[in-house]
């Protein structure tokens, strides 16, 4: 297969697993696709092409020369180092076709804010009208964009030039499928404390790795007896909305958060509204929502031989996703629940 190839896969199954809703996500790319039409050719000299097929400006291909793929190195954060490592592994016999990150680099970095718009449609999903998700959304986008304006957004877009290895990564695309994954598990099973929240996360590979790597799940606020009535899981659309959204989400009715990741403010904000939150993780949540991308690639395109760097490790789930759950928690045994040993 071709680097192409995997991209839009990806970006299909992004769009399938998207917290919005496949119909949402395909207006919305009616609707740009209207925009760029009504654009001067002056514009459209500028323009991102790839915003008429896929609508997550965060998830990219970074770098391509067209060759076939069948081995990719597979990792959370990937910069020089890590392509410098894809050109070393080669050379001591695991060639390595291409390489896909999670985190964007190039264009996909550069843009990557654009993606939060998305957010003020997830959260009238669950209550806050989208005239306040919105105007809360635009000025949390600004307030990024600035922030990342001066950054050097191509310095592995040009170590993959240079070494002439394909690139792609795929943020939102898989952030949208862990957030659905977790968020249709809450809301199917209805955990009823948030010590019941936690075993369910335990119950996911990803995270009992990571728990025995020493990072795992923490309550950030509240306490495990608390009683849980309404989960809203907090993992796409970019990085962290505004903190003011937290108190309409409370009036909203939801109690309890489950995210990659909350700042300081964000958690101040979060015991203001006071709501229950649970930190997952981040590179295990990360993990996991690449996870469910690749079996979507595997099962689409063929099989891939992965290997791992970067903080990912590979589970498979295959057809049938329950079946890999096993309710286990760090300490107990446990056998072979999937993980890919290639």
């Amino acid at each position: 297969m071709k680097l192409s190839d995997i991209y839009k896969a990806a970006v299909e199954a992004g769009i399938r697993r998207d917290p919005r809703g496949e119909k949402e996500v395909r207006a919305a790319l009616a609707r740009e696709k209207k925009r760029y039409s009504a654009m001067s050719e002056k514009e459209k000299k500028f323009y991102d092409s790839e915003k008429l097929s896929n609508p997550y400006a965060d998830s990219r291909i970074i770098y391509d020369n067209g060759a076939d793929i069948k081995s990719v190195l597979v990792g959370i954060d990937i910069d020089t180092s890590e392509i410098l490592l894809a050109e070393k592994l080669g050379e001591k016999g695991k060639k390595i076709d291409g390489i896909i990150a999670h985190h964007p680099s190039g264009r996909a970095f550069a843009r990557f804010y654009d993606v939060m718009d998305m957010q003020a449609d997830i959260f009238s999903l669950y209550g806050v009208t989208i005239s306040a998700g919105q105007d809360l959304t635009e000025k949390r986008m600004k307030e990024v964009g600035e922030k990342i304006m001066a950054a050097n957004h191509y310095r592995a877009y040009d170590a993959a030039r240079l070494l002439d290895i394909p690139f792609m990564n795929m943020h939102t695309i898989s952030d949208n499928a862990v957030a659905t994954y977790l968020q249709s598990r809450f809301d199917g099973e209805k955990p009823e404390t948030v010590s019941d929240i936690m075993d369910m996360l335990y119950q996911e590979d990803e995270y009992r790795i990571s728990a025995e790597r020493g990072i795992p799940p923490v309550v950030l606020t509240g306490a495990k007896e608390r009683k849980v009535k309404k989960v809203f899981v907090d993992m796409t659309g970019g990085t962290e909305g505004s903190k003011e959204i937290y108190a309409r989400l409370s009036a909203a009715g939801i109690d309890t958060l489950v995210g990659m990741h909350f700042s300081d403010d964000h958690k101040k904000a979060i015991q203001a509204a006071g709501m229950n939150a649970v930190i997952a993780g981040h590179i295990s949540s990360d993990s996991l929502g690449i996870n469910l991308i690749l079996d979507d690639i595997e099962k689409s395109e063929g099989q891939l031989k992965i290997y791992e760097t970067s903080g990912f490790t590979r589970v498979k789930r295959g057809a049938c996703e329950s079946n890999n759950r096993r309710g286990l928690v760090p300490g107990k045994k446990r056998g072979n629940r999937g993980r890919s040993r290639r």
